[in-house]
Protein backbone atom coordinates (compact mmCIF):
# COMPACT_ATOMS: atom_id res chain seq x y z
CA UNK A 1 0.00 0.00 0.00
CA UNK A 2 2.74 2.27 0.93
CA UNK A 3 4.11 2.00 -2.15
CA UNK A 4 1.21 2.49 -4.53
CA UNK A 5 0.98 5.80 -2.60
CA UNK A 6 4.38 6.76 -2.99
CA UNK A 7 4.06 5.95 -6.76
CA UNK A 8 0.52 7.65 -6.99
CA UNK A 9 1.72 11.15 -5.46
CA UNK A 10 5.00 11.32 -7.63
CA UNK A 11 3.32 10.53 -10.43
CA UNK A 12 0.58 13.04 -9.85
CA UNK A 13 3.33 15.84 -9.29
CA UNK A 14 5.14 15.10 -12.59
CA UNK A 15 1.67 15.41 -14.40
CA UNK A 16 1.19 18.48 -12.68
CA UNK A 17 4.50 19.50 -13.90
CA UNK A 18 4.34 18.45 -17.35
CA UNK A 19 0.51 20.99 -17.55
CA UNK A 20 1.73 23.54 -15.71
CA UNK A 21 4.72 23.87 -18.53
CA UNK A 22 2.23 24.48 -21.18
CA UNK A 23 1.30 27.76 -19.37
CA UNK A 24 4.29 29.19 -19.63
CA UNK A 25 4.73 32.01 -22.13
CA UNK A 26 7.83 32.93 -23.99
CA UNK A 27 8.99 36.46 -24.12
CA UNK A 28 8.19 37.94 -26.88
CA UNK A 29 11.32 38.49 -29.03
CA UNK A 30 12.90 42.04 -28.71
CA UNK A 31 11.38 43.85 -31.92
CA UNK A 32 13.92 46.86 -32.89
CA UNK A 33 11.79 49.82 -33.74
CA UNK A 34 13.60 52.40 -35.88
CA UNK A 35 14.45 55.36 -34.28
CA UNK A 36 13.69 58.53 -35.96
CA UNK A 37 16.28 60.66 -37.35
CA UNK A 38 16.61 64.13 -35.58
CA UNK A 39 18.29 66.32 -37.79
CA UNK A 40 19.60 69.62 -35.96
CA UNK A 41 17.87 72.79 -37.20
CA UNK A 42 20.82 74.80 -38.98
CA UNK A 43 21.95 77.60 -36.88
CA UNK A 44 20.38 81.31 -37.75
CA UNK A 45 23.53 83.51 -38.95
CA UNK A 46 22.68 87.12 -38.87
CA UNK A 47 24.99 90.30 -39.42
CA UNK A 48 25.20 93.65 -37.99
CA UNK A 49 26.87 96.51 -37.04
CA UNK A 50 28.01 97.27 -33.28
CA UNK A 51 25.50 100.36 -32.77
CA UNK A 52 26.19 101.06 -28.87
CA UNK A 53 28.46 99.65 -26.24
CA UNK A 54 27.61 100.42 -22.46
CA UNK A 55 29.52 99.84 -19.38
CA UNK A 56 27.05 97.66 -16.70
CA UNK A 57 28.44 97.86 -12.61
CA UNK A 58 26.41 95.75 -10.47
CA UNK A 59 26.47 95.75 -6.49
CA UNK A 60 26.54 92.52 -4.76
CA UNK A 61 26.13 92.21 -0.99
CA UNK A 62 28.54 89.92 0.66
CA UNK A 63 26.88 86.79 2.31
CA UNK A 64 27.00 87.15 6.20
CA UNK A 65 28.13 84.05 8.06
CA UNK A 66 25.36 84.06 10.46
CA UNK A 67 27.17 84.89 13.51
CA UNK A 68 25.68 88.65 13.37
CA UNK A 69 22.33 87.02 13.73
CA UNK A 70 22.82 85.07 16.72
CA UNK A 71 25.00 87.58 18.28
CA UNK A 72 21.97 90.39 18.04
CA UNK A 73 18.94 87.49 18.67
CA UNK A 74 20.91 86.66 21.71
CA UNK A 75 21.22 90.28 23.09
CA UNK A 76 17.64 91.18 21.78
CA UNK A 77 16.10 88.02 24.04
CA UNK A 78 17.91 89.87 26.87
CA UNK A 79 16.71 92.91 26.65
CA UNK A 80 13.45 91.67 25.84
CA UNK A 81 12.85 90.03 28.86
CA UNK A 82 14.03 92.83 31.10
CA UNK A 83 10.17 94.29 29.73
CA UNK A 84 7.21 93.65 31.48
CA UNK A 85 6.20 90.52 33.44
CA UNK A 86 3.70 86.92 32.56
CA UNK A 87 2.82 86.14 29.06
CA UNK A 88 4.13 89.96 28.29
CA UNK A 89 7.70 88.93 29.26
CA UNK A 90 7.55 86.07 26.79
CA UNK A 91 6.09 88.32 23.87
CA UNK A 92 9.14 90.49 24.47
CA UNK A 93 11.50 88.14 24.77
CA UNK A 94 10.65 86.72 21.60
CA UNK A 95 10.01 89.96 19.97
CA UNK A 96 13.36 91.25 21.46
CA UNK A 97 15.26 87.82 19.86
CA UNK A 98 14.00 87.92 16.10
CA UNK A 99 14.56 91.92 16.10
CA UNK A 100 18.02 91.57 17.12
CA UNK A 101 18.77 88.69 15.18
CA UNK A 102 17.79 91.12 12.24
CA UNK A 103 19.56 93.80 13.37
CA UNK A 104 23.22 92.52 13.69
CA UNK A 105 22.44 90.18 10.24
CA UNK A 106 22.25 93.77 8.88
CA UNK A 107 25.20 95.04 10.79
CA UNK A 108 27.69 92.17 9.77
CA UNK A 109 26.70 92.45 6.23
CA UNK A 110 27.32 96.21 6.30
CA UNK A 111 30.61 95.46 8.08
CA UNK A 112 32.19 94.05 4.39
CA UNK A 113 32.14 96.06 1.33
CA UNK A 114 30.01 94.91 -1.50
CA UNK A 115 31.31 93.35 -4.53
CA UNK A 116 31.17 95.31 -8.03
CA UNK A 117 30.43 93.13 -11.05
CA UNK A 118 31.12 94.89 -14.31
CA UNK A 119 29.77 93.84 -17.98
CA UNK A 120 29.55 95.43 -20.99
CA UNK A 121 25.75 95.47 -22.73
CA UNK A 122 26.58 95.50 -26.24
CA UNK A 123 24.04 96.77 -28.91
CA UNK A 124 24.13 95.83 -32.34
CA UNK A 125 22.06 97.11 -35.28
CA UNK A 126 21.24 93.94 -37.56
CA UNK A 127 20.95 94.30 -41.24
CA UNK A 128 17.31 93.99 -41.21
CA UNK A 129 16.92 97.13 -38.86
CA UNK A 130 16.07 95.43 -35.85
CA UNK A 131 18.27 95.79 -32.53
CA UNK A 132 20.04 92.89 -30.48
CA UNK A 133 21.64 93.27 -26.92
CA UNK A 134 24.23 90.80 -25.55
CA UNK A 135 25.97 90.74 -22.54
CA UNK A 136 29.93 90.44 -22.64
CA UNK A 137 32.66 89.97 -19.81
CA UNK A 138 34.80 92.01 -21.63
CA UNK A 139 34.28 93.71 -25.15
CA UNK A 140 37.89 92.42 -26.40
CA UNK A 141 38.43 94.17 -29.68
CA UNK A 142 34.93 95.14 -30.63
CA UNK A 143 34.08 99.08 -31.34
CA UNK A 144 31.20 101.10 -32.40
CA UNK A 145 30.50 100.64 -35.78
CA UNK A 146 32.24 97.36 -36.41
CA UNK A 147 30.88 94.49 -38.55
CA UNK A 148 29.66 91.53 -36.48
CA UNK A 149 27.86 88.23 -37.22
CA UNK A 150 25.31 86.78 -34.26
CA UNK A 151 25.39 83.42 -34.39
CA UNK A 152 24.02 80.83 -31.15
CA UNK A 153 23.10 83.47 -29.09
CA UNK A 154 27.19 84.68 -29.36
CA UNK A 155 28.94 87.76 -31.16
CA UNK A 156 32.05 87.06 -33.40
CA UNK A 157 33.64 90.32 -35.02
CA UNK A 158 33.17 89.61 -38.92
Amino acid sequence: MRIFASTSSLLATGLLACSLTGCVVAPPRAQVQPQPVVVAPAQRIEFGRVANMELLQTQERPQTSGAGAVIGGIAGAVLGHQIGGGSGRSAATVLGAFGGAIAGNSIEGNQQPAQVHASYRVTVQAEDGSYRYFSVATPTDLRVGDRVRMAGGQLYRY
